[in-house]
């Protein structure tokens, strides 16, 4: 979901011919829904808004305030948990010409024989709903594979703002959905949510690489599920790697143990995130490794048991 929370801003760019263009080249691809999920992907950065999401996972809900604005060439992010602990997550000097691979990923151009994040996942247009008083248009996102989840998104049928995002299990059950409850365009206001606790948002490939000796080692992630790229230009000794397919993501995280850990694994679900752990012997040395993000848990295990040292 810390994906699809950024890709809640988003704005009016139309590119009749897209749709045409793609179904030629992907018959199995739905061209309308193509053509909106192209608007969404295109329009992520342009729009000014602020409103209040709320966030549902099982019977735990979460307020939050968020808001999105660009003046000059920049952007400024806010995300406050109304509730709970009151943190709130921003980045304030975000250039508007900065492409991350999410997005870059959803782009639903054709290159070469590749059909794009369509290869991965089926999208049709299905029946709209109003949502925080916006008419809305309805994509179901089906995965072509049981290694990612599904979605359902509604997207404001006048901006193509992402209103609304409800994440299914393989077996097509709700984990958690997350949806405006109060929406307004324009540059926001002054008003900001008092929060506790303020932390930076750090930039994709900002990742530090880490010299010391327990990390001296650089490690590698053999194996993800095809469609996924990673999200940082970091390489050899980082503590983390981070990858999406255009829609989910989940990061990786290797720590140098000082003894071997009890056989065994563990996992937490919290909504449609999953946390899993394991203890592995990598040439002998015990290591932690824990894989975090919206996959389901299968994958995430797959993931962890490809990890090995490269040098």
């Amino acid at each position: 979901m810390q994906y699809l929370l950024a890709l809640l801003a988003v704005s009016v760019v139309w590119v009749s011919d897209a749709g045409k263009v793609f179904a030629a080249a992907c018959p199995e691809g739905d061209a309308e829904a193509l053509d909106w999920l192209d608007k969404m992907a295109h329009s992520a950065r342009e729009v000014d808004y602020q409103g209040v999401v709320t966030l549902q996972r099982g019977q735990d809900m979460k307020v939050m305030q968020v808001s999105h604005s660009v003046e000059g060439g920049i952007r400024r992010e806010v995300l406050t948990e109304l509730t709970g602990r009151g943190a709130r997550v921003q980045r304030a000097r975000h250039r508007l010409d900065c492409a991350h691979p999410g997005l870059q990923l959803l782009h639903t151009r054709t290159v070469g024989d590749s059909c794009g994040i369509a290869e991965q996942y089926r999208f049709e247009i299905a029946d709209g709903e109003r949502v925080a008083g916006r008419r809305a248009i309805t994509i179901r996102v089906k995965p072509r594979d049981l290694y990612r989840f599904g979605y359902v998104f509604s997207l404001d049928e006048a901006t193509g703002l992402l209103l609304k995002v409800l994440t299914l299990n393989p077996a097509q059950h709700p984990l958690e959905t997350m949806q405006f409850a109060q929406l307004s365009y324009g540059a926001p206001v002054a008003g900001l949510a008092v929060a506790d606790v303020t932390h930076e948002a750090t930039h994709p490939g900002s990742a530090k690489s880490y010299d010391e000796s327990a990390m001296a080692r650089a490690w590698s992630v053999m194996w993800v599920p095809d469609g996924f790229t990673t999200t940082e230009k970091s390489v050899g000794a980082s503590r983390r790697k981070t990858y999406t397919d255009g829609l989910a993501a989940f990061s990786v995280f290797v720590e140098i143990l000082d003894r071997d850990m009890p056989p065994g694994e563990g996992h937490v679900k919290q909504g449609g995130t999953t946390t899993y752990t394991r203890g592995l012997r990598l040439s002998n040395s015990p290591v932690l490794v824990t894989v975090i993000g919206e996959v389901p848990l299968a994958t995430a295990r797959m993931v962890a048991d490809s990890v090995r040292w490269v040098r």
